[in-house]
């Protein structure tokens, strides 16, 4: 059974962008990244693993 929901990639560039834009509202980029999924509607670790890539890439 596959349980993987795929989002646009305008919901991905959005929230990565969120993420780096408000990271200094928060105490950590952990606590940032937590409140931004709870927005979209993803876990943290999801959300986490985007803006890792960005930044590999």
């Amino acid at each position: 059974m596959n349980t993987q929901i795929r989002y646009a990639p305008k919901v991905k560039e959005r929230a990565v962008r969120l993420v780096l834009q408000t990271e200094h509202e928060h105490q950590s980029r952990w606590s940032t990244i937590k409140s931004i999924a709870a927005k979209i509607g993803c876990t943290p670790e999801t959300l986490r693993s985007w803006v890792n890539r960005l930044e590999i890439d």
